[in-house]
């Protein structure tokens, strides 16, 4: 498998773990706000292939103990079961980061017990889920069966927003608590612009707004909180 990127080290993408992260290219959706675009539309060339991640794995033992593997949508890749068995080989639990559209391989993961912690985004209520992808039109079907695969797992996992002005408004948080229900965690994240985000003039709410919302989410999902909010 080619990876497409790698963060050496990060106290951040894995919950209480030091952990790197491997970026892994393509996405069936087209997120306007997408702070990875260049992996989505095939921008950002390869970097190396899965055994030469393997022997940087080796080689960190002594600093690292998780890989989290996003994208992109690493979901898409037929052998991402086979590049998690190396890494889990190779002594490292995963946390895998999805959009939740293809359920079947998130369930088989979970079933074989190759992922630890899962991270799922929660793009927007679901009238406006297509066009907060990019999308003309998406079956949420696939989506719905992702969050309750999660929800009815003994894993680790957390449902995420990315929350923008333009995009999100008070009834969007209380029809994605609808949907997340009880949930374990739930994370409402400010949206931060950069260049690679491919559409221009999309802003965060104020903090003040993004509070607000977040205790629109506790009414749902008690673990509510936010990132990247001071």
């Amino acid at each position: 498998m080619k990876i497409h990127g790698l963060q050496k080290m990060t106290l951040l993408d894995f919950p209480g773990h030091v952990a790197c992260t491997v970026f892994l290219g393509g996405c069936d959706f087209r997120c306007p706000f997408c702070h990875n675009f260049e992996l989505v539309d095939g921008t950002e060339k390869p970097i190396m292939d899965d055994s030469e991640l393997i022997s940087f794995l080796e080689g960190r033992k002594a600093l690292l103990d998780g890989v989290a593997i996003t994208g992109g949508e690493p979901c898409l890749h037929k052998d991402l079961k086979e590049l998690i068995i190396k890494i889990r080989n190779a002594g490292y639990p995963v946390k895998l980061d999805t959009n939740g559209n293809h359920p079947e391989l998130l369930k088989e993961l979970i079933d074989e017990g190759l992922v630890e912690y899962v991270a799922m985004d929660i793009k927007n209520s679901e009238d406006k889920y297509a066009l907060t992808c990019g999308l003309d039109e998406i079956d949420m079907t696939p989506i719905k069966k992702s969050i309750s695969i999660l929800m009815n797992s003994n894993i680790n996992y957390e449902f995420r927003t990315t929350v923008i002005k333009e995009f999100h408004e008070t009834s969007d948080f209380h029809k994605i608590g609808e949907m997340i229900r009880g949930a374990k965690a739930y994370y409402l994240q400010r949206f931060t612009d950069r260049d690679s985000v491919p559409y221009g003039n999309l802003t965060s709410p104020h903090p003040d707004e993004m509070r607000r919302f977040a205790e629109i989410a506790k009414k749902y999902v008690e673990n509510s909180n936010l990132r990247g909010v001071d």
